[in-house]
C-alpha cells in the first residue's frame, strides 16, 4: 500500500486551481491515453535505464496533470535527475508541441513511487498529444527476477476542467531475464534496434545490430500491440544494418499520428525502440 504525503493529496486541487487561473482553452469530449513505455524490457542487474510517461495517441486538450507511478523497492530503485525539472518530456517543455516551455511542476518520491504535478504556464495552450510527459529513472536490483512499474493514478485539466475518461497502461521489466522467460535464464544479448529522428513527421531511419548470425524480423506494433506492418525478415549476418521505415503501414497507407514500437527479433532475442509519429 502506498501512503500518499499529505502534501501529495492536496496536489490536484492545486493543479486544478493554478490551471483555471492559466488558461481558457476548452475542454473537449475525447480521452487521454497514457501508457509508461517501453511496455516491456530487459535489463541487465544493476543496470540504470529509463521510463517514459505517454500519451500514446492524440485525443482531448489538457494543460496539466498529475500522475502517481509505483513500484516495487526490491527490484527497483528510483533515480531522480537532477534538478528534476529535466524529467519533464517535450510534450510540456515545447521540445514536440506548441507549449511555451514554462511549467508549475512538483515532483515528489518515496521507496515505491513518485508523484508528479506539471501543468503549463502557457495562455491559451492545450496539448492534444501524441508525445513524452515524463521520464522516470530505475536503478535495477541485483537479482534476477521479473517486476512491474504501474501507474497507480493519472488525472488531466484542460482549463481547470478535468478530463475524462483517462486510460492508463503499466509496463514489465526483465531483470536478467527476458520478458516471458523463467528467472534463472540468461537475459539474450547482442541485439538492439533505434530510431531517428523521433519524434517524427515523415520517413524513420532505423539502426539495427545483432552479435550473431541468423534469422530475425522487423516489425511494427501501435500502443494495443496490432500489427501495423512487418519490415524486414530473413537471414540476417552479424553486425549494423540500416532499414528505413516510410511511416505507412502494409497497405501503403500513412499510419495516424501516435506511439509505435518497432521490435526486431531473432530465435528468443528481441529489442525493441519506440516512435512517436506526428501530424
Amino acid at each position: 500500500m502506498i501512503r500518499t504525503p499529505r502534501c501529495i493529496r492536496a496536489r490536484p486541487l492545486a493543479a486544478l486551481a493554478l490551471a483555471l487561473a492559466l488558461a481558457a482553452a476548452p475542454a473537449h469530449a475525447a480521452g487521454v491515453s497514457v501508457a509508461l513505455m517501453p511496455a516491456s524490457q530487459s535489463v541487465s542487474p544493476g543496470a540504470t535505464f529509463d521510463l517514459t510517461l505517454d500519451v500514446t495517441a492524440a485525443g482531448a486538450g489538457f494543460n496539466g496533470f498529475d500522475a502517481v507511478v509505483s513500484w516495487d523497492p526490491g527490484a527497483l530503485t528510483l533515480v531522480p535527475l537532477s534538478p528534476t525539472t529535466l524529467q519533464q518530456g517535450c510534450l510540456m517543455t515545447g521540445g514536440c508541441s506548441a507549449a511555451c516551455g514554462t511549467t508549475f511542476h512538483v515532483f515528489d518520491s518515496a521507496a515505491d513511487s513518485a508523484a508528479v504535478t506539471d501543468v503549463l504556464l502557457c495562455d491559451q495552450v492545450t496539448l492534444t498529444g501524441p508525445g513524452h510527459l515524463y521520464t522516470l529513472r530505475f536503478s535495477a536490483a541485483d537479482s534476477a527476477q521479473l517486476t512491474h512499474v504501474r501507474v497507480r493514478r493519472a488525472s488531466f485539466y484542460s482549463a481547470g476542467v478535468v478530463v475524462s475518461p483517462v486510460t492508463t497502461a503499466d509496463c514489465t521489466i526483465g531483470i536478467g531475464v527476458p520478458v516471458g522467460v523463467p528467472a534463472g535464464e540468461p537475459a539474450p544479448r547482442g541485439l538492439s534496434v533505434s530510431a531517428t529522428p523521433n519524434p517524427a513527421r515523415g520517413a524513420v531511419a532505423l539502426a539495427l545490430s545483432s552479435d550473431t548470425a541468423g534469422p530475425q524480423t522487423l516489425d511494427v506494433f501501435d500502443a494495443a500491440g496490432r500489427h501495423v506492418r512487418r519490415l524486414a525478415s530473413g537471414w540476417q549476418p552479424a553486425g549494423a544494418r540500416r532499414v528505413r521505415w516510410d511511416g505507412a503501414d502494409e497497405a501503403g497507407r500513412r499510419v495516424p499520428p501516435g506511439l509505435y514500437l518497432v521490435t526486431l527479433a531473432g530465435g528468443a532475442r528481441h529489442a525493441q525502440a519506440r516512435v512517436v509519429v506526428l501530424e
